[in-house]
């Protein structure tokens, strides 16, 4: 599963809107078809302008135009709310397909049954607490559509303060235990993750190219305050949580992709 290459331009609507002018006109006509002379009172901008700015959207098809049925000399423009709607949406998807399209964990793994099952592995340093609760995560909201696992670069035993912290959140991990990352080398994954600044510098490479993401959450282990400690792990739940979010839309999407 390779990793899609970045777009080097912006889409067309993020160009057209980031214009101040055309931001103001786009905005009125939201409302009401206005006339030229209308904008410009609100837009604030010489006649020309106006009209320039009103062309570039036409273009887009995103203002159309009409003649005053009271006044054939006046013409009303009006702005194509579905098709701003539409370009926004591709705008959104050329970015990450979570900022318009973010299927809930309920519906992950309903679609795609003869899709392979993604691999992803999690890292942290010690496979004790950030890694062993992102696992659990993704276990759950993918409904165990993704085959996931975790490791640290020196693995010790699952924190406490993580079982609780999963607990709290209506997930158990109290059967995982710590692994090290050595025994999944030579190993073939979609996606590797770490968790923590450290194991970013040691991970090793794994064949098949896989997508490699960095996500820099904090060790709630090394906070002494008890209550602080477990507000911090309660903390981390909903960070990974969320960060699984959006990266089950890309999973989900690569997974029902013909040829995927």
């Amino acid at each position: 599963m390779s990793q899609a290459p970045a777009s080097t331009e912006p889409p067309d609507v993020v160009r057209l809107l980031a214009d101040e002018v055309r931001w103001k006109l786009v905005t009125a006509l939201a409302r009401s078809d206005r006339r030229v002379r209308e904008l410009v009172q609100i837009v604030g901008v010489p006649y020309n302008l106006v009209s320039y700015h009103l062309k570039q959207l036409k273009q887009h098809d995103l203002v159309a135009e009409h003649r005053s049925s009271r006044d054939a000399r006046d013409i009303y423009y009006c702005l194509d709310i579905d098709a701003l709607r539409d370009s926004y949406r591709l705008s959104a998807d050329a970015v990450h397909p979570a900022i318009r399209d973010v299927p809930s964990s309920e519906e992950f793994g309903t679609e795609g049954g003869n899709a392979k099952r993604p691999r992803v592995l999690i890292l942290c340093t010690h496979n004790s607490a950030r890694s062993q609760m992102a696992e659990g995560i993704l276990r759950s909201m993918s409904n165990g559509a993704v085959d996931v696992w975790s490791a640290g670069s020196a693995p010790t035993t699952v924190n406490p303060d993580a079982v609780a912290a999963m607990a709290r959140a209506g997930i158990d991990i109290s059967n995982q235990r710590s692994k090290s990352m050595s025994d999944f080398v030579g190993q073939q994954f979609d996606y590797v993750i770490t968790v923590c600044d450290s194991v970013r510098e040691a991970c090793p490479m794994f064949p098949g190219a896989p997508e490699r993401i960095h996500w820099s959450f904090a060790d709630p282990s090394d906070i002494g305050d008890p209550k602080a400690r477990a507000e911090a792990f309660d903390a981390t739940v909903i960070g990974l949580s969320n960060r699984f979010r959006h990266l089950l839309t890309l999973i989900n999407r690569e997974r029902n992709r013909p040829g995927g």
